[in-house]
């Protein structure tokens, strides 16, 4: 078993298309965009290397064959705002062989022991804020848009290598022919909106440089007390920003404004992935039809991040999202969705959902491992 850091482009072309290779028989595989997957190792584009360090490794056998890939994270944000020395894996993908999952974590760990990091969390790809944990319930449908998916064995890759749990990350599902919203639960949200006196608008896409700039205020408050939970540079926020714009539905971006002052938000996307499944990882020279086609049949959405500021949050804002963007999905021929990421101790928001009648679909975790 042979374990070299990833230095050439030649090394890196084939780090980003190893997965090919493992899901080659998973019909529930999205691949990647092929030019997302290299902006995304890119220093010169991709603003999370402004405070973070990063090295890749990939495993060969002695024939010479490919057999797993990793990457490794130091991201001084975090570690800044959580006071701790935690760095991370991420990108892992490794054929069903112990022995080639134990070398790439022990490089990985390598690495990250050299620049004084204590624990091994992840996966992470490459921070909490791209897709995070590995999947280990809900293998019989594709991931939604930006979430993970990974064969089931890799759990016990990662568990016989020494990781234990640190958190759950749940995925809930609704449909709304099978689960229309109970009238009493309309009527009490939309007392309220009138008691409290909160209006809930969507994104005005002419002013979307202000409208980012006082989504970002927002995002910077409601989400920094979350468990692991880094908040994105201005620089990392405008990029996801500038990425999402394209597939925005400005429709399914909701914002709660009290007395004219922002108070939270919602996001949601149709479920790209629905036509990415089709398109093997490229847009061109087809790709970009098929995915103007296959768009046009997207019937779900995923509700990515919802956010109230803490001085709001008694108001319910919160389920008022949620019932908004069902009742405009739904008009737009997509009744299904899905909710997610939501944290396993995140008891208000996992009650909220149950009481709308979600179900839990997929199940994450996010493992730990000391140094």
């Amino acid at each position: 078993m042979l374990v070299s850091e990833v230095v050439t482009t030649g090394d890196r072309e084939r780090f980003i298309r190893y997965p090919w290779a493992v899901y080659r028989n998973d019909p529930c595989w999205v691949p990647p965009l092929v030019m997302e997957a290299r902006a995304l190792l890119d220093p010169r584009r991709n603003p999370l290397f402004a405070h973070a360090e990063m090295a890749l490794f990939s495993a060969t056998h002695e024939s010479g064959a490919p057999c797993g890939r990793i990457a490794a994270v130091v991201n001084r944000r975090h570690n800044e705002q959580h006071g701790d020395r935690t760095g991370f894996f991420g990108l892992f993908e490794c054929a069903d062989d112990p022995r080639a999952a134990a070398a790439l974590f022990d490089a990985a760990a390598g690495f990250l022991r050299s620049r004084g990091m204590t624990v091994m969390r992840g996966p992470a790809n490459l921070s909490v804020n791209d897709t995070f944990g590995l999947l280990v319930e809900g293998f019989d449908t594709p991931p939604a848009i930006l979430m993970p998916h990974n064969p089931a064995y890799y759990r016990g890759l990662v568990e016989g290598c020494g990781f234990r749990q640190a958190m759950d990350l749940l995925a809930y599902y609704g449909d709304a022919r099978e689960l229309p919203i109970p009238e009493r639960v309309i009527r009490g949200l939309d007392l309220c909106r009138r008691r409290y006196k909160f209006q809930v608008r969507p994104l005005d896409l002419r002013r979307f440089d202000e409208e980012v700039s006082r989504l970002y205020q927002v995002y910077t408050e409601a989400w920094e007390q979350n468990w692991g939970a880094v908040s994105m540079t201005r620089e990392e926020f405008d990029h996801l920003a500038a990425q999402l714009k394209n597939g925005l539905d400005p429709d399914l971006l909701l914002i709660a404004e009290v007395n004219g002052e922002m108070a939270g938000f919602s996001l949601a996307l149709p479920d790209f992935n629905q036509a990415l499944i089709k398109l093997n990882g490229r847009l061109w020279p087809f790709g970009i039809l098929k995915l103007l086609w296959y768009r046009r049949k997207i019937d779900m959405i995923r509700v990515i991040t919802m956010g109230v500021l803490k001085r709001f949050r008694h108001m319910g804002i919160d389920n008022y999202f949620y019932v908004e963007t069902w009742r405009r999905s739904v008009a737009k021929g997509m009744p299904r969705g899905e909710m997610s990421w939501i944290l396993e101790n995140n008891a208000a928001m996992n009650n909220a959902l149950r009481n709308l009648g979600f179900r839990i679909h997929k199940r994450y975790r996010v493992y730990d491992r000391e140094l």
